[in-house]
């Protein structure tokens, strides 16, 4: 699931031809060679510098067929770099005149242009850090009005937390008036600072640093002030006054050295969205998140050239932990929700599943989403009015081109994810099951790039993307599945079609040229058949797994019991439908699941 606002308009300086909003032109196949304003050292500057910034057409094929060598990820990488640097110039414009009880921001930005200059490499992974691209686009959206939540000051003053966490690094002096939220002080990239006895509510303190030491000042609970001193470049360990930033540790495929991924439960902009309180994972918690991430990044180190669903887990920036903070309850096997956002390139959201499988099938999902939102800043890929008319089948509700144009990336890379299972599977249970995920991912995607190529609002970057999306996919249709498994995933995608259908399309009203009508009644409804046809029932039961078993006179006779009681439940509808058409073939069955929404009667909601 990818969130992206992008950022809005206007944005300074105005590129000279007409691209996505915050975009960062560049040349691909068919594009004019282009100019744009790049920061061609490591250091940062707030002057510009025209420089041309060009994508290979070896690297644009390797995204376009779904995947991306570390050469083309890290284009996308720099790329995102001066599109970030845009849009923070763009900002320190916008908070120029704001009146504020902080220091400065033009003074935050002095210390940390002057921290870069001493240590380039870590206030560079604090500039790149998915929190830090949430929270530039953030404050963008709250100076536009597009966006709420603390007083402006106070989210301002972030950059000062930036900056300080930068002179840490480099060793530099420097002192600043933050805020303080219930005694709390986030520092990016480190962790936060927390002053026992201080004021609960938002506050204004003082911080300094020298030499790698911090010095944390801020008004009392009852009368007077607190102070905390700390070494947050030293403290590995936490303490009531200091908490460490989580990261999480891997050997790279070659064995030489290790990787490190940050665990993000502090920052409040690593939501990918809004201001977040803290969230602290307790010990037990932050264990089971190594245990997992060691063991998908080992299911991911397939040698191999680069492809859909070959991912480096070293190409991700930070994991941010949702939804839980203790082991218990566990967890289901599956990943239940997972979000990522264009502006935090490298960062994802994720309730941890219990099943390293379906952690590592998430991260392939979700960097996906990043690659392509990296390219939509580069190119202008379709022309969308962001009407919600169109199917999607990883989906419960109508979607617009750019939701499926960003589905159909991820879900090819979670088919390539599958294929690689398959070709590596043990024994035949394990096959069967990855064959069943394969079959019905390539089958999907594959749908919605036909969708996609015959909307004509591609542009001609896009439909290099989108026709690259399909070579790979045709492909991969030729390629062997065990047969159980193929035969389930065309049910469960015949499944989720239909009663798709009967639950979102409006039987009543005549079916226009630009797509169906939508029912006004219609509500999210539960996908649960994607995860249950993935393995064949041993000792079925109900309809669906008589289905799912094969037995489609059985199947009919279950649901056929279920429509007595309600002719218009959906779900035993489409069953039914589905059920009929694969136990008596032929032309009328084919309307039915062309057009189930016909069928009398109306479909309940």
């Amino acid at each position: 699931m990818v969130r992206d606002r992008g950022a809005p308009e206007p944005i300074r300086p105005t590129p000279s031809r007409r691209q996505n909003p915050g975009a960062t032109p560049a040349h691909a196949p068919g594009s004019p060679h282009v100019h744009h304003p790049d920061r061609r050292s490591a250091t940062m500057t707030s002057e510009q510098h025209l420089a041309p910034f060009r994508m290979p057409d070896r690297l644009f094929a390797e995204l376009a067929a779904g995947g991306g060598s570390p050469a083309a990820v890290a284009f996308l990488e720099r790329a995102e770099r001066a599109r970030r640097l845009l849009l923070l110039r763009t900002l320190l414009d916008d908070l120029d005149v704001l009146r504020t009880p902080l220091t400065p921001v033009a003074e935050a930005w002095r210390v940390l242009k002057e921290a870069a200059e001493k240590s380039p490499e870590p206030v560079e992974r604090l500039l790149l850090a998915p929190a830090t691209g949430g929270w530039i686009s953030h404050m963008l959206r709250r100076v536009h009005g597009t966006a709420g939540g603390p007083p402006l000051w106070a989210e301002a003053g972030h950059l000062s937390a930036l900056a300080l966490s930068a002179s840490l690094h480099a060793g530099t002096e420097t002192a600043f008036d933050v805020a303080l939220t219930d005694g709390r002080l986030p520092l990016p990239g480190l962790g936060m600072v927390r002053l026992p006895g201080a004021q609960e509510s938002l506050a204004v303190g003082r911080a300094s640093a020298a030499r790698g030491e911090l010095t944390v000042t801020g008004p009392g609970r009852a009368a007077g002030s607190v102070r905390v001193t700390c070494h947050p470049l030293a403290q590995r360990a936490g303490t009531d006054t200091w908490l460490p930033l989580r990261t999480l540790t891997h050997p790279a495929s070659d064995g030489t050295a290790s990787f490190t991924v940050v665990l993000e439960d502090l920052d409040p902009y690593r939501d990918l969205d809004d201001h977040l309180p803290p969230a602290r994972l307790d010990e037990g918690e932050a264990r089971e998140w190594q245990r997992l991430f060691g063991e998908a990044a080992r299911i991911l180190a397939r040698p191999g050239t680069p492809g859909p669903g070959r991912v480096d887990p070293a190409m991700i920036r930070a994991i941010v932990p949702f939804g839980r903070t203790a082991v218990s309850p566990p967890p289901p096997p599956f990943v239940q929700v997972s979000a990522s956002s264009g502006d935090s390139f490298g960062g994802m959201l994720i309730v941890r599943p219990s099943s390293p499988l379906a952690l590592a099938e998430t991260l392939v999902h979700e960097l996906q989403h990043s690659k392509l939102a990296a390219l939509l800043h580069l190119f202008p890929l379709l022309e969308d009015d962001r009407a919600e008319r169109y199917y999607a089948p990883w989906r419960t509700d109508p979607r617009h081109l750019t939701g499926l144009l960003h589905g159909v990336y991820a879900f090819t890379g979670v088919a390539g994810f599958w294929r690689d299972r398959l070709a590596g599977a043990p024994d035949e249970r394990t096959a069967d099951t990855a064959g069943y995920h394969f079959a019905l991912r390539r089958l999907q995607s594959r749908l919605v790039v036909r969708t996609l190529l015959t909307e004509g609002r591609l542009t001609p970057q896009g439909r290099a993307l989108v026709s690259g999306l399909a070579r790979t996919l045709d492909g991969w249709l030729r390629e062997p599945v065990p047969d159980g498994a193929l035969t389930r995933a065309r049910t469960a995608a015949a499944l989720h079609r239909t009663e798709w259908r009967l639950r979102n399309v409006d039987p009543a009203a005549r079916a226009p040229s630009d797509g169906p009508r939508f029912r006004a009644d219609r509500t999210f409804w539960p996908d649960d058949r994607t995860h249950a046809f993935a393995t064949r029932p041993v000792a079925p039961h109900t309809a669906d797994e008589h289905l799912a078993a094969g037995d489609t006179a059985a199947a009919l006779a279950g649901y056929a019991e279920q429509l007595a009681a309600d002719p218009a439940e959906p779900h035993a509808l489409a069953g039914w439908i589905v059920a009929r058409a694969a136990h008596d073939p032929g032309r009328a069955t084919r309307r039915m699941l062309a057009r189930p929404e016909l069928l009398q009667p109306l479909p309940s909601g």
